[in-house]
């Protein structure tokens, strides 16, 4: 409800989304980022710690029959799932959504962000 107010949008792994949407939804929700690192059931719940990734699913179905716009963020780390990039563009090759594909950068606190080497020299 504030003056000029276009987006308001929520990030999350859409574990609990399908059960919140409708109240999200009702409060003026319009922009939804999924993390959504991998494909494979056991990866998924390796990096969430629970199962999922049918919540996951269900979600984005969900947000795409709101037409709500969303957006998929995956974090790229090498040994990890870099053998999946193929197989997320086939998934959402003709869906109406974006995938940003987004580089991992390790960070353990004790470095500022720009003393961490990206890998790009």
């Amino acid at each position: 409800k504030l003056e000029g107010l276009k987006t308001i949008a929520v990030t999350t792994n859409g574990i609990n989304l399908a059960r919140l949407l409708p109240r999200l939804k009702e409060a003026g929700l319009n922009a939804i980022n999924i993390s959504l690192d991998t494909l494979v059931p056991a990866k998924f719940e390796f990096i969430v710690r629970r199962k999922g990734t049918g919540l996951c699913s269900k979600a984005a179905v969900l947000i795409l029959a709101c037409l709500l716009f969303l957006q998929v963020n995956c974090v790229v780390m090498r040994g990890f799932n870099e053998d999946e990039l193929l197989d997320f563009v086939d998934f959402t090759k003709d869906l109406p959504l974006d995938v940003r594909f987004i580089e991992y950068m390790p960070f353990d606190g004790k470095q500022s962000c720009f003393e961490i080497p990206c890998g790009m020299e």
